[in-house]
């Protein structure tokens, strides 16, 4: 039952991704391995919206590594399990916390044992910026870990790159890339090499942006209509000044629109958006609230239409309102 439960709320967030965003790229599926435990290292740039991305677009099923921090509620620590999250405590959480950890990689021993999959975000947090922050030691030691244990059992680490052409903006595009795989074959003294292997798979698949000059290249960019999403668009403008596939100008009037035919919802967001103090969650918040909401508020004007005298122009609205949804696009940033 649980399994069904999972696979009916990711059936459904996938359904609202695509609701969301006006386009979700995936790449690389061939590269998803097969009856393998795999451990899925990532880029982290979008908050709750990068695990939920990862869940809905691959047949992994992963679970996920989360900050303890958001465990601290009985009842929220008992559905992020249920969904699929385990606790990871870091040093700022308390020192003393830390060796709750064990138990944490106990689980996903257990997860990886049976051939499942974990997502780390192995930059240990969020970030707007596009380029790759140091990467943590924690997917080595469950790696190892997972090796010591069983050593009959054979892990890989897959790499994958997220990138958003704009993070905070709903009808924005995002692209998922899988990258080869890299197999736990070497001894634990050498985790410093599968560290650096799986740095460099990410460099090779994510947007960087130089830090120095970062918010001026990061205009010029946009300027020039360079895709965002993409690593070689935005390598070959970086080293020649060419843009080889400029996107298509920004749609703002079909997203004045959507938040027109959708105006409650944009007026919650509105009210919400005072009290999110971490920008980056900006995404999270603009989801959930549709994720929850829009569909009370499409069938608030159903009835409209079929029971009142608004009959009509409740039924125009709703039409708009699914119109512009779908149609809704933003432009990069």
């Amino acid at each position: 039952m649980k399994n069904l439960i999972n696979a009916v709320l990711r059936f459904l967030v996938k359904i609202a991704l695509h609701g969301y965003f006006r386009r979700i790229i995936v790449e690389g599926k061939e590269n998803l391995p097969k009856n393998r435990p795999v451990i899925l290292v990532a880029n982290h740039q979008n908050a709750l919206i990068d695990p939920l991305l990862l869940a809905t677009h691959t047949r992994l099923n992963p679970w996920f590594l989360t900050r303890a921090a958001v465990f601290t509620n009985p009842f929220v620590s008992r559905l992020l399990h249920f969904i699929r999250m385990l606790p990871v405590y870091r040093v700022r959480d308390g020192f003393s916390t830390i060796q709750h950890n064990h138990h944490t990689f106990d689980q996903t021993f257990e997860v990886l044992r049976k051939n499942g999959a974990v997502v780390v975000f192995a930059e240990g947090s969020h970030s707007l910026v596009r380029n790759l922050r140091p990467l943590s030691k924690g997917f080595t030691r469950m790696a190892f870990g997972l090796k010591e244990r069983y050593p009959e059992l054979e892990p890989v680490i897959l790499p994958v790159g997220l990138q958003f052409s704009a993070h905070m903006r709903s009808g924005s595009k995002v692209r998922v890339t899988f990258g080869k795989i890299i197999p736990v074959d070497m001894p634990a003294s050498k985790s410093g090499k599968l560290t650096k292997s799986v740095e460099n798979a990410l460099k090779s698949l994510i947007v960087t942006i130089p830090d120095e000059g970062y918010e001026e290249t990061l205009k010029r960019l946009i300027e020039k209509n360079v895709d965002l999403t993409s690593k070689s668009e935005v390598d070959t403008f970086l080293e020649t000044g060419k843009v080889l596939h400029p996107v298509a100008e920004s749609g703002s009037i079909n997203n004045k629109m959507m938040k027109i035919f959708n105006l409650p919802l944009f007026w919650l967001w509105l009210w919400k958006k005072k009290s999110v103090e971490d920008e980056v969650f900006s995404s999270t918040w603009k989801f959930l609230i549709g994720f929850f909401l829009a569909i009370p508020y499409y069938f608030f004007l159903l009835w409209l239409t079929i029971d009142t005298f608004l009959g009509t122009w409740a039924l125009t609205f709703l039409i708009l309102a699914w119109i512009t949804l779908w149609r809704n696009q933003n432009p990069q940033e």
